[in-house]
């Protein structure tokens, strides 16, 4: 129970219980029957989203909903947007050892299936192509509807329509199904029709203990008061706290309590999401510069999305004798020119040069940079041959302007491809190199390690999108754009080069995240192929490949890849010492049989290379827990764990690594963010972090998601820097990591802390970690207060001989605000340990130690 302060809250709390029982249709009992009818059901609310529902009645007349509209299980089958992820006429049958098994259509030509003992915990979700093996002719692309289940002996008929048309398929095991034929039975109907708060509902029926729909309601009703106390806010926490006096904090620190944790623990995450990429990260000025964008690219839905996107003028697109095979498409100018827009105009800077490259045939031409008025900035002229040729020139703009163009014009003919602006000054001065503004907002995290290329981009929208990294090395030209998951387009031209040579540049360990020979479980494009993977006569291929990216990264420069990765300038290996294998798949048969051939073959051969695997988008349910029981067989050193949740699941679940078993995987939190950039968010994950160092020897590493965003170009919010043209607009949630990322240690302290206030919900809102560097000798304390009243502290430390000063950062603001900066001082330490943390504040105090 909550402690709560004054009886005002203690009557809302006995409101609030007394609405959400009423809400679930539950009437109090003074006796337990034995026995219940339970029916099983969907609903077409939220467009069939809502998933699997049930209701309960002694007598088969009046019904109780157990929610109602409650989620016992979701169809994951399809994609986010309307059609996917919706669940329609599932169907029920419990098998003869008690199992149920629950059946349904997902606008597919597949039927979906999952099993559970009982009806709260359900197994994986797999997909059958019914008509796959169909015993005549039948039509793939059609919707499989009505599916239904039949018993006779030990065996299940699994009876559906497609095209009108009746069928069946048997199985004994809901694992192996026999070949489809035509149902002769066309009549049959096995659903039940009850009616429930004046609905009207088919569904399954089942005669069940009592005691499995109380289980299911005791559940429900912890899930529903979960899910209310995570929702904390300043406005709840204004009531919640409504009176409190400002808080003395005893902390004591023992520098004999410590245990080794990661030296790890603050990484980065990118993924090309957001134009993180092109028109972000990568330096490239121009877009479209190698005329490939393509329909597909937006899924034929913008038909200005093709090879003549952000260019403007007088030319046509040709394909005879291209550069490259791989980039077909070039701009023929006719006497005229042609202007590229570049990412919502192109900024420049007075006085900068830019180094300019064209692949060009046929007559002289100019190319300019000009700004929006017209005016010239810079401009230099190009001499082609009659057959291709590379030219190259450097521009020096006069001015600085964030909205210019590049124009290229001719008095006769010329062909034009791979147009490319980039500035001199990029990270580390790398030709084809990284924007430098971006790059050193990353690079003052003083990130361990970086993620790459993804998120769902790695494994991509259907089988044919999944990313493949041997199409984003060698020269530019040769290298094979795709259409970008996240509805746009990738260039490649920031490719597994450059991204290891960003993380050696960064003094960060590289971090491939490669596909699992499946495709994003929310892929919309390939149809029921989303979650039957590359076929298996095609995986040793696939195999091959992953292997062959470890020698790329590693090899000596007489293996294939070493000596490829050594032409494009990097002779040394790049000591890639981890790779992951899937990201947030949808832990089914058809993945499970290809991720353990690809770990396996990992492990052989590169037995050194630590691999990291997936359990999943969230941080329980199904794929949770099916993931790490296939880490737990295969002793993957590491898993990947994903959660974007609100401040207040931050606040309340603290404690969430504490009771991990230590003699399993480690865990990398691959991706997480509480849904927002207020001060509130940011204190919410520093609260969070300071639990996440506690449990830093079971938790590996943890990288915040998504990393970059461009301004009107996001898919997804929140982020931890968003930027334009020429700016860099980093969050309040980037400083908080920023902190981390500066002040993290090898050696965790243990500390007590006593509070003048016994309130629970104070205590969980106060956080404290102390770290020490051993490198450095540094003794680091955060301290962190979620209250909106101040927080004296009074810090007493025993066995760690301190030096007199420190330096003490203080980040805070209110809780809505959204430009709150860390400011550092100079203080003795007997300051820094009892100086007041304001409300809504992060604190980080760095001492030197003496040696004892």
């Amino acid at each position: 129970m909550r402690f709560f302060k004054n009886s005002l809250l203690a009557l809302v709390l006995l409101f609030s219980v007394l609405f959400i029982l009423s809400g679930f249709g539950l009437k109090p009992k003074t006796e337990k029957p034995d026995k219940v009818y339970l029916f099983a059901y969907s609903t077409l609310k939220n467009n069939g989203k809502n998933g699997l529902h049930f209701a309960w009645s002694t007598d088969q007349k009046n019904w109780f909903s157990i929610g109602p509209e409650y989620s016992f299980l979701k169809s994951d089958f399809g994609s986010w947007g309307p059609t996917g992820k919706s669940m329609s006429e599932p169907f029920m049958v419990r098998d003869n050892a008690g199992v149920f098994h629950c059946f349904w259509s997902v606008k597919d030509n597949v039927f979906a299936h999952s099993e559970s003992k009982d009806l709260v915990n359900w197994g994986r979700q797999n997909y059958i192509q019914g008509m796959k093996n169909f015993v005549g002719k039948g039509e793939d692309k059609s919707v499989i509807t009505n599916v239904q289940i039949s018993q006779k002996d030990s065996q299940y008929s699994v009876h559906f329509s497609e095209s009108g048309k009746n069928y069946y398929s048997t199985t004994k095991d809901f694992k192996n199904y026999s070949p489809s034929v035509i149902d002769a039975n066309s009549a049959l109907k096995l659903r039940n029709e009850i009616t429930i708060q004046g609905d009207v509902v088919q569904g399954s029926l089942f005669h069940v203990d009592w005691n499995l729909v109380d289980n299911m309601i005791r559940n429900m009703e912890s899930a529903k008061f979960r899910e209310r106390q995570d929702n904390s806010s300043p406005k709840s926490d204004s009531l919640l706290f409504a009176g409190l006096k400002p808080i003395k904090a005893q902390i004591s620190i023992n520098g004999q309590q410590s245990k080794k944790i990661s030296n790890m623990l603050t990484g980065v995450f990118f993924e090309d999401i957001n134009y993180a990429a092109d028109g972000g990260l990568y330096g490239e000025l121009i877009q479209n510069r190698d005329f490939e964008y393509a329909l597909h690219d937006k899924k034929e839905r913008d038909e200005k999305w093709n090879a003549t996107m952000a260019w403007s003028g007088d030319f046509k697109i040709a394909k005879e004798n291209p550069i490259h095979p791989n980039n077909p498409n070039y701009a023929v100018i006719l006497k005229g020119n042609i202007s590229n827009s570049g990412f919502d105009g192109i900024a420049l800077k007075a006085n900068e040069k830019y180094d300019f490259s064209v692949f060009a045939k046929g007559s002289k031409a100019i190319v300019r940079l000009k700004s929006a008025s017209g005016e010239t900035l810079a401009e230099a002229v190009l001499t082609p041959s009659a057959t291709w040729k590379k030219i190259n020139a450097v521009l020096k703009s006069s001015k600085t302007v964030k909205d210019a163009h590049l124009e290229i014009s001719t008095s006769g003919e010329i062909a034009v491809d791979m147009v490319s602006l980039f500035p001199q000054k990029t990270f580390k001065n790398r030709k084809n190199g990284l924007r430098l503004d971006l790059a050193e907002a990353i690079a003052d995290m003083h990130p361990k390690f970086v993620r790459f290329p993804g998120g769902c981009v790695a494994h991509g929208d259907g089988l044919h999108n999944i990313y493949k990294w041997k199409n984003t090395i060698g020269p530019l030209e040769s290298r094979i754009p795709m259409r970008n998951i996240w509805g746009y387009h990738q260039s490649m031209g920031l490719g597994y080069f450059e991204y290891f040579q960003f993380c050696e540049d960064l003094g960060a360990e590289a971090v491939p995240v490669l596909a699992a020979g499946v495709p994003c479980q929310n892929s919309s494009d390939g149809g029921s192929g989303q979650q039957f993977g590359i076929p298996m006569e095609d995986m040793d291929e696939y195999v091959q490949d992953v292997l062959d990216l470890i020698e790329y990264a590693n090899g000596s420069i007489n293996t294939v890849w070493g000596k490829k990765r050594a032409e494009a300038g990097h002779p040394k290996p790049f000591n890639l010492k981890y790779i992951g294998i899937g990201n947030e798949d949808l832990i089914s048969d058809v993945f499970e049989e290809r991720y353990r051939m690809i770990v396996k073959a990992v492990q052989q051969k590169y037995p050194e290379i630590i691999v990291i695997g997936t359990v999943g988008p969230f941080f329980e349910g199904t794929d949770y827990n099916e993931g790490w029981k296939i880490a737990d067989d295969l002793k993957l050193p590491i898993v990947d764990e994903h959660y974007y949740q609100t401040p207040g699941w931050f606040i309340n679940n603290q404690n969430f690594y504490d009771g991990y078993d230590r003699s399993k995987s480690k865990v990398y939190l691959g991706e997480y963010a509480s849904r927002g950039n207020k001060f509130y968010n940011a204190l919410a994950e520093a609260l969070y972090l300071t639990g996440v160092e506690r449990n830093g020897d079971v938790v590996e590493m943890a990288s915040y998601a998504p990393l970059l965003a461009r301004e009107k170009h996001t898919q997804w919010n929140p982020d931890l820097i968003y930027f334009n043209g020429d700016e860099v607009k980093p969050t309040v949630n980037y400083f908080v990591q920023k902190l981390y990322g500066q002040n993290p240690g090898n050696q965790y302290i243990e500390s007590t802390t006593k509070l003048s206030d016994a309130n629970p919900e104070v205590n969980k809102r106060i956080g404290v970690s102390v770290v020490k560097d051993n490198a450095s000798g540094d003794l680091i304390i955060k301290l962190v207060n979620v209250l909106p009243v101040a927080v004296t502290p009074s810090i007493e430390t025993r066995n760690l001989p301190l030096t007199e000063t420190g330096d003490y950062t203080i980040l805070t603001g209110t809780p809505e605000n959204t430009t709150a900066r860390p400011a550092t001082q100079k203080l003795t330490v007997k300051e820094a340990f009892s100086k007041e943390l304001p409300p809504y504040s992060f604190a980080v105090i760095r001492i030197k130690t003496n040696k004892l």
